[in-house]
């Protein structure tokens, strides 16, 4: 978990620092602008965290499911459902992050 939590503090220094940088850039024409450089960089590292956040979140719930089945097999449609809704929001805040990258990419 230290682990785990040094590199998310990593690589949030790392995001800030090039915010910072692309920031103070000075603004030129074309695709070649720095800014534009770390909005798409922005969008791709979102996005790559989204899709991080949510395979863990849905590993973590499928998991905590399948283990109150298997000491519960009775309880199994009391589970199942809200496991399914669940997910379902888990996977919906995914393509939330997808149309905002989406929505920065093309502002491009």
């Amino acid at each position: 978990m230290k682990r785990f939590l040094t590199v998310i503090v990593f690589l949030g220094v790392f995001v800030g620092i090039s915010f910072g940088i692309a920031m103070a850039a000075e603004p030129t024409a074309g695709l070649d602008s720095p800014v534009k450089q770390m909005v798409a960089l922005a969008a791709g590292f979102g996005i790559a965290i989204a899709a991080f956040g949510g395979a863990i979140g849905q590993g973590r719930s499928i998991a905590s499911a399948l283990d109150g089945i298997a000491r519960n097999p009775g309880a199994s449609g009391k589970i199942v459902t809200p496991m399914i809704i669940g997910l379902a929001m888990i996977e919906s805040l995914v393509i939330y992050s997808l149309v905002v990258s989406l929505l920065l990419i093309f502002k491009l």
